[in-house]
């Protein structure tokens, strides 16, 4: 390497190269050049580095106020500076690690730790703050990875989340105003059931993201918990006392939202529970989603030689050889998306059962697999919500002749000729290709005038 392109850094293991132009430190150098796997692909989440900037500017306020013989004022100032350009992103080229690195994030720790006293230092004009003494003061690496963690789910769910969630049961409802009273056929397992209204079908769409928006919700409590304060056990060695407390609160300030400090140290680090109930929400969310696309898509299917009940936006085109065709493309980014996400709940189940004793080192796996389900589950929602549900529009005439053309009509004339009586109408019917009408009054069931009287489709669905 050239001289001008790298300096000198030391570390307990002693020198390394650094590059010149990067705020990263010895550590994070050995971590980038050790751990060399899924380089530029799977870096450590963005939500994870920003979260890191906020637990460590919480940090040195609440170490100012417990201990300001050590984090001096001068120090907290640039600090602050330096670990709120990490939670803007603004310093995201100096945080190279990746997600197979160390299991308890330590690396990743340290990587916040040397950006933000290399940054707080070029600042100050000198060499004021130290990565351990200062910026890691009365933490361990074992407390605030799982605290980032919480920070960055709590933050991916409230405002992204949540958010997109909402955005289409909007979107749902005023498709439910704009067709009250079209009836259309129902289906059970892929067949023909009796009517159903096509706002009682997407309200049924609806509800489902209100149920899920719900279960997400009640997942929040338990992630506002931090285990920041736990130091490298849970018992809190080398922390003052208060700072658990002191730190949740200023978390809560810089963030908006409402944490606090973990009850049990000894549980926070080595449990994950939380995230395992939160992305456990979140696979239900993908489940109704997959079934919400897959209703769309089948639906819509044809034009022709399908059920082509419904009208998509027709986005692009759907095939480099067969002209004029168009698929539903929403709707399979939906499902695809979902599948992932079920791969993620699997993998996060089976990394939070591997706390061993006093911690966890699954960490990693466990934040890039949840930050990534989130992430692309507000993006999926709302993706399909601009360029799919809201341009959903019923084809009434193709509604009216599937149902008109429904042999589970004929359940409304149980009342009147029985169960078996209504079988024998429905299998002549299908037998002979002819009309529930004809086929009653063949068999001599109910006269022309009676069947008028009383078959009437649409009031089924009352």
């Amino acid at each position: 390497m050239d001289k001008e392109a790298f300096r000198i850094e030391h570390d307990s293991m002693g020198e390394v190269q650094v590059p010149a132009d990067k705020y990263w430190g010895a550590q994070t150098e050995r971590s980038r050049r050790n751990f060399r796997i899924g380089v530029g692909l799977e870096t450590m989440p963005a939500e994870i580095i920003h979260a890191f900037g906020v637990l460590k500017m919480a940090a040195a306020e609440a170490n100012h106020e417990l201990k300001s013989d050590r984090m001096t004022a001068e120090k907290l100032a640039v600090i602050r500076t330096s670990a709120g350009e990490v939670m803007e992103g603004k310093l995201a080229e100096h945080f190279p690690l990746v997600v197979w690195q160390t299991g308890s994030g330590t690396q990743s720790n340290m990587n916040a730790n040397e950006v933000i006293a290399n940054r707080a230092n070029e600042l100050a004009g000198k060499a004021l703050c130290h990565p351990n003494d200062d910026i890691n003061m009365s933490q361990s690496s074992n407390d605030t990875y799982p605290t980032a963690m919480h920070i960055a789910a709590v933050i991916a769910l409230e405002d992204r989340v949540l958010p997109a969630v909402n955005a289409l049961i909007q979107t749902f409802r005023e498709l439910e105003e704009a067709f009250p009273s079209v009836v259309k056929s129902g289906r059970t397992h892929l067949m023909d059931a009796v009517p159903i209204r096509f706002a009682q079908e997407i309200s049924g769409w609806r509800s489902s993201l209100e149920r899920d928006a719900e279960m997400i919700a009640l997942s929040l409590a338990p992630l506002k918990t931090l285990a920041l304060g736990g130091t490298a056990v849970g018992t809190g060695l080398n922390a003052p006392a208060g700072f658990d407390v002191k730190v949740a609160e200023r978390i809560s300030e810089i963030t908006g939202k409402d944490f606090r400090t973990a009850e049990n140290k000894f549980h926070a680090l080595t449990s994950k529970d939380e995230l395992v109930f939160a992305h456990g929400a979140l696979k239900a969310l993908a489940a109704d989603m997959m079934k919400i696309a897959n209703d769309v898509r089948w639906l819509a299917s044809g034009p022709r030689n399908g059920l082509g009940e419904i009208y998509i936006p027709e986005n692009e085109p759907g095939s480099s050889i067969m002209p004029g065709k168009v698929n539903p493309t929403q709707c399979e980014q939906v499902t695809m998306v979902a599948v992932q996400v079920m791969g993620n709940d699997a993998a996060i189940g089976i990394a939070a059962s591997q706390g061993n004793f006093e911690l966890n080192v699954f960490m990693p796996v466990l934040a890039y697999n949840f930050l990534q389900s989130a992430r692309l589950l507000a993006e999926s929602i709302e993706s399909f919500r601009v360029n799919c549900a809201a341009g959903i529009r019923a084809n009434e005439a193709k509604m009216h002749s599937n149902l008109h053309h429904s042999l589970m009509l004929v359940t409304a004339l149980n009342p009147y000729i029985g169960y078996e009586n209504a079988a024998r109408c429905a299998h002549l019917a299908y037998d002979e290709g002819i009309s529930l009408r004809e086929a009653c009054i063949r068999l001599g069931l109910l006269t022309a005038e009676r069947f008028d009287e009383v078959f009437h489709p649409e009031k089924m669905a009352d």
